[in-house]
């Protein structure tokens, strides 16, 4: 039979107060310290019996461990640093969202921070996830170099780079295959019928904004068309205002390729400020799926990466990193994949099939 404290009673619940500590759940449980401790930590060689016993007496006295105190004798916080370039794009934070749901099943807390596509900013970061002792890190790097990631791999603390690689050959990274999905979209839009394709890619210096301009140059040349790009920095404003330049060419594109959704929300808003169509006056396809691509009129065709299993695959491969169940270095190329829908004009093509 469990003991009480002494000025407990049984119509009373016992207050919890600043002091109670492990030793006296133990007390209340009819258990050892150590059994609290392992109930508490999830440890699963505990008799079933022990653990009711331990949670009950938790749950009566309100004990809250102190996490800050099994940190520092740990010399590990029980948190996970995740590091995007940009919370406002809907790429980062769906992945965000599937990365804190995994931390949270395996018994950790997320700490999220946003670079603003700056080193300087991913440095500063960095600097205090190692000053916090994360067991690890998912970074989104906004440079090619890693600003402060190689610091925190000399102290230990594993690193999966996410969406981008950088040059670093210690770290594992989940990439979605960019130049292939990029190729697939503009040979869609050839096609279509399509020569004059313009594209509106992103930050050279990011892989991401690289390896989707490489997918692009090299299908047009392969194709003999002329390519023309421009760079909106992976941003709404910016591409809103290249995409008022290109529709005042004389000679305008009949379609555009967009390297990511927040420039394909930019974009469209250049057009319609024109007094355009999409697709009748200007075609439109767009690197990532977003909820509202599909809801748009006309929905939106779209090069859609696996967010979520790109992110899921990434929180395993910090897991293995943070277990110690493996030591080689991995990186996994996810494929993207082409959603057609009206805003390429593929509704138009047939129904001049259903006229001829």
């Amino acid at each position: 039979m469990a003991k009480r404290f002494p000025d407990s009673s049984a119509d009373k619940p016992a207050e919890r107060s600043a002091n109670v500590g492990i030793a006296d759940v133990a007390r209340l449980a009819g258990v050892s310290p150590a059994t609290v401790s392992r109930v508490l930590n999830g440890v699963p060689n505990v008799r079933e019996e022990y653990r009711e016993r331990v949670m009950a007496a938790v749950a009566e006295v309100d004990y809250r461990p102190n996490r800050l105190a099994q940190n520092l004798r740990r010399q590990k916080a029980e948190v996970i640093g995740v590091v995007v370039s940009d919370i406002e794009n809907p790429h980062f934070s769906e992945a965000v969202r599937a990365i804190e749901d995994a931390s949270f099943r395996a018994g950790y807390r997320v700490m999220l921070c946003n670079t603003d596509e700056t080193a300087e900013k991913q440095r500063a970061y960095l600097q205090m996830l190692a000053d916090e002792r994360v067991l690890g890190a998912i970074v989104s790097p906004a440079d090619r170099e890693g600003a402060g990631i190689g610091e925190l791999l000399d102290l230990g603390i594993p690193i999966v780079c996410f969406d981008r690689t950088i040059d670093d050959p210690r770290v594992d990274a989940v990439t979605g295959d960019n130049v292939e999905g990029v190729r697939r979209a503009t040979e869609h839009l050839l096609w279509l019928g399509h020569e004059r394709i313009a594209y509106l890619g992103g930050r050279r210096d990011v892989e991401t904004g690289a390896e989707r301009l490489e997918g692009y140059l090299r299908t047009m040349r392969d194709a003999g068309h002329v390519p023309f790009a421009m760079d909106g920095g992976f941003r709404a404003d910016t591409a809103s205002e290249v995409t008022v330049k290109l529709l005042r060419q004389p000679k305008r594109a009949s379609a555009l390729l967009v390297a990511n959704n927040l420039m394909t929300l930019g974009a469209l808003r250049a057009v319609r400020a024109a007094g355009l169509r999409v697709p009748e006056d200007i075609a439109l396809v767009g690197v990532d799926d977003p909820p509202w691509a599909s809801l748009v009129d006309p929905p939106l065709t779209t090069v859609a990466q696996p967010v979520r299993e790109m992110a899921q695959t990434a929180m395993s491969l910090l897991l293995e990193r943070i277990r110690g169940t493996r030591t080689e270095v991995r990186r996994v190329v996810m494929p993207l994949e082409l959603r057609v829908r009206d805003s390429c004009g593929m509704s138009l093509k047939s129904d001049e099939g259903t006229a001829e």
